[in-house]
């Protein structure tokens, strides 16, 4: 953290209950500061239905921040959760795109429901991302990547607003997890040892496709093997499945990947074989490009389109106002619309910002 950055300013922490956030605190605590803690609350619609552990969350929560002598309050952004990111989510898989509800997660609830209901009494908002940020001569704030490439989520923040990124703070951006591990065991937090969330933003262990099945239901219809036509079984539903999956298909004969979705006949595409070329792309377009500092006129960068370590060389090529053709130096798997391509100078140091895929 920079000091002068932080100096007489006021500092929200968002405290999840795990141990990355835990260590955020902690790194406060060092210089002397006791910033105010907030557990954002979001719970699923029916508890009763759902595996979820919000309850020791929150636990863990109020342990962390009484440890370290700071207040600690629920925010309930559970109506604004299930109203804009699950509305988001449902609508784009419904269409047959693969979207990313914790993209839209930090966007709309993190920085910004929170921010409407508390976080504007507050400079600064902090998490335990793990990202870095820098300002440049001109005085702006770009989002940087963590050092940690298997852990950084500047991908996840790649659609926050400018005057968003301009109060996130992220104290444990510059560790690499096993260092953030390694001071929440010496400074004995309660969640020291606790597996990391795998499930979706807020949601603890909820399943993902249980959470469309929640929404959407199933839809069964037809699997078929693009190259031949031929019939070999039958999907519960098309939002089940996203372009380049090759696990999880339940089909025999395999390995078998998805390569297209047929939504007005509700038919998956599949092919056979390892890694079919029909997976593959090289040049692809996007749109509603949003850029997170300022708009510029990018040519060399790097992107990625998941959450990996690996960036890929690629070039821009603007088409119209927010829409752009990406022509990567080597062809990439899985290629889905929907999906963000997250764009990073040719150094991948710098995040420049988000558009989604329209293939």
């Amino acid at each position: 953290m920079n000091i002068k950055e932080i100096e007489n300013k006021r500092i929200a922490v968002l405290l999840s209950g795990g141990v990355d956030s835990s260590v955020v605190v902690h790194e406060f605590a060092q210089l002397g500061l006791h910033p105010d803690c907030f557990y954002i609350k979001i719970g699923p619609e029916e508890q009763e239905e759902w595996d979820c552990s919000s309850e020791e969350d929150l636990e863990m929560a109020t342990a962390v921040s009484h440890k370290y002598g700071c207040k600690l309050e629920v925010i309930d952004c559970h109506k604004e959760y299930w109203d804009q990111v699950t509305k988001y989510t449902m609508d784009k898989v419904r269409a047959g795109l693969t979207p990313n509800p914790d993209v839209m997660c930090n966007r709309l609830i993190k920085f910004g429901a929170f921010d409407e209901k508390r976080g504007h009494d507050y400079d600064l908002i902090a998490t335990g991302h793990y990202a870095m940020t820098e300002t440049d001569e001109n005085g702006d704030k770009w989002l940087c990547t963590s050092p940690d490439p298997v852990k950084d989520q500047t991908d996840f923040l790649a659609q926050i607003a400018d005057w968003q990124l301009k109060k996130a703070l992220f104290p444990i951006g510059h560790y690499v997890k096993d260092e953030v591990r390694v001071i929440a065991e010496r400074e004995h937090l309660v969640n020291a040892k606790r597996k990391d969330s795998q499930g979706i933003c807020f949601l603890g262990k909820i399943n993902y496709n249980d959470y469309i099945r929640r929404y959407l239901g199933e839809q069964p219809g037809d699997v078929i093997e693009l190259e031949t036509g031929r019939r070999i079984g039958e999907h519960k539903g098309l939002w089940f499945h996203t372009i380049g999956q090759r696990k999880g298909m339940g089909f025999g004969g395999g390995p078998w990947f998805v390569v297209k979705k047929d939504v007005a006949n509700n038919i998956l595409y599949v092919s056979h074989g390892y890694d079919p070329e029909t997976a593959y792309k090289q040049d692809f377009p996007v749109h509603g490009f949003h850029f997170l500092t300022r708009e510029l006129q990018p040519t060399e960068v790097t992107f990625k389109i998941r959450h990996t370590p690996e960036y890929h060389p690629a070039t821009l090529e603007r088409t119209a106002a927010g829409e752009f053709i990406v022509h990567s130096q080597h062809k990439i798997h899985g290629v889905a619309p929907g999906q963000f391509c997250v764009v990073y100078d040719k150094d991948h140091h710098r995040c420049l910002g988000s558009g989604e895929i329209t293939i």
